[in-house]
């Protein structure tokens, strides 16, 4: 299909797209028949893969008994039957479920909750939110103005919101020679206190990160001790935790919560992409006891909302996507080592490439000039564009990007496979994307 014969805004106006016809597990099928192995996820969203029968089934009978209901008027059985069964697996204290319908709605959801959470106990001076840079929080914009990608805020910089960044946590790159990974993460963390005590601690609504910071720097965990330095600054200042686990939660790096493997639990966590598996667009904001407590005691209404809030059958497919990961979650642990292991033996000794981490099935290559020196590439030589012409013309979907140092300097690669691929499946997708790799990076 040429661009000129479609009239979709595509994402790219120059580029031509095959056209999707198909789901089969783990692959996507084009109108030409050909296969492709989902190697992200798109998004780091088709967390059971293509096609998967039981949540096939659940819209089905879903949508033959009812389609919609606005949220002003009434409930649903599947958004109540899926915030208990959210709340039942969810951190200490989140007691409620807001429902949006992806994750750019859940940031400004959580974004405007904190603030009113505030204001509701006779704190209205209590607005600022800060952030981290090279954080992504989505498009919309409230969600850009967090988000920390200089590139993305750019275009738009006119119209967003004054929120503060302190620095990301970014332990390739950041870490100082001799400095132990304990002394880097409390280094880190500390730029939250320093940023509170400049604004002032009175005017400090909330702060919000992800845990594992995906579409922006590719799968960079948190090191240990990091946000529970985070959590005890935010408690001596009242400041609400925001974690944004949209891309990173619901199973994706092993836990259910990615944060669970920090041992911290936050006031507000937005989930998305793999809460419906990409079977229906759902996000949701878990939210505290104690932040429900004061808008209930207040006001008693939440300012805000949207008119898909609680689809029906988004909360049918989302119900029925998490009754069949949580019992994966320990196949995600051991087969993201494996993947782990599988990509240190095909690219560990490659020239170009600098780092290989992540947790669970949520894995980012970075991609160097000089790995001594970890100088990147040059933007202009565009490689996270080519590996993903390179990798889709083998059959492989990944998720490259650029800028992941500043927005505008380096490249990586971010996979991000279904919680039930195969030891083939993981295989053929470390084979296909080495191989592109060194197609645009040839070895020396």
């Amino acid at each position: 299909m040429e661009p000129s014969t479609s009239h979709v805004f595509h994402r790219h106006l120059r580029q031509t797209y095959p056209v999707a016809v198909a789901g089969d597990g783990p692959y996507l099928i084009d109108r030409d028949g050909r296969r492709y192995l989902d190697g992200s996820g798109g998004a780091a969203v088709s967390c059971l893969g293509h096609g998967h029968p039981a949540i096939v089934a659940a819209v089905r009978e879903q949508v033959a008994k009812l389609e919609y209901a606005h949220t002003s008027f009434m409930t649903s059985e599947p958004a109540e039957a899926l915030a208990d069964d959210l709340v039942a697996h969810a951190p200490a204290g989140l007691s409620h479920v807001y429902f949006v319908s992806g994750g750019s709605e859940g940031v400004e959801a959580a974004l405007k909750m904190a603030v009113q959470y505030h204001a509701e106990r006779g704190r209205p001076q209590k607005n600022r939110i800060v952030a981290r840079w090279q954080s992504y929080h989505g498009n919309t914009l409230g969600a850009l103005s967090a988000g920390g990608n200089r590139w993305r805020r750019a275009q738009f910089s006119s119209l967003l919101l004054d929120i503060s960044h302190i620095g990301e946590c970014y332990e390739y790159r950041g870490r100082r020679e001799g400095e132990s990974v304990q002394a880097y993460g409390q280094r880190v963390a500390d730029e939250l206190e320093a940023e509170i005590q400049r604004l002032g601690a009175d005017s400090v609504a909330a702060f919000i990160a992800e845990p594992v910071v995906g579409a922006t720097m590719g799968a960079v965990p948190a090191v240990p001790g990091y946000l529970k330095r985070i959590r005890e600054i935010c408690d001596r200042h009242d400041v609400l935790l925001i974690l944004d686990e949209v891309m990173c939660g619901m199973g994706r790096t092993g836990t259910l919560h990615a944060c669970e493997q920090d041992g911290v639990a936050p006031d507000l966590e937005i989930v998305a992409k793999g809460l419906g598996g990409g079977y229906q667009p759902i996000g949701a904001v878990l939210v505290h006891g104690r932040v429900v407590d004061a808008i209930r005691a207040g006001s008693g209404f939440f300012q805000h909302g949207h008119t898909y809030l609680g689809h029906p059958v988004a909360c049918a497919a989302a119900l029925a996507v998490q009754r069949e990961i949580r019992p994966l979650l320990p196949q995600v642990r051991a087969q993201g080592e494996r993947l782990q292991a599988l990509l240190q033996q095909r690219l560990g000794s490659h020239p170009n490439v600098g780092d290989l981490r992540g947790r669970g099935l949520f894995r980012g290559i970075e991609l160097v000039a000089d790995r001594a020196t970890k100088a990147p590439l040059p933007p202009a030589q565009q490689t996270h564009a080519r590996i993903k012409a390179a990798a889709m013309a083998r059959g492989l979907l990944c998720y490259p990007a650029g800028g992941t140092l500043d927005g505008a300097q380096g490249d990586h690669v971010l996979l991000a496979p279904p919680f039930t691929a195969t030891m083939s499946h993981l295989e053929e997708l470390v084979d296909k994307l080495g191989a592109a790799i060194d197609d645009v990076l040839p070895r020396g």
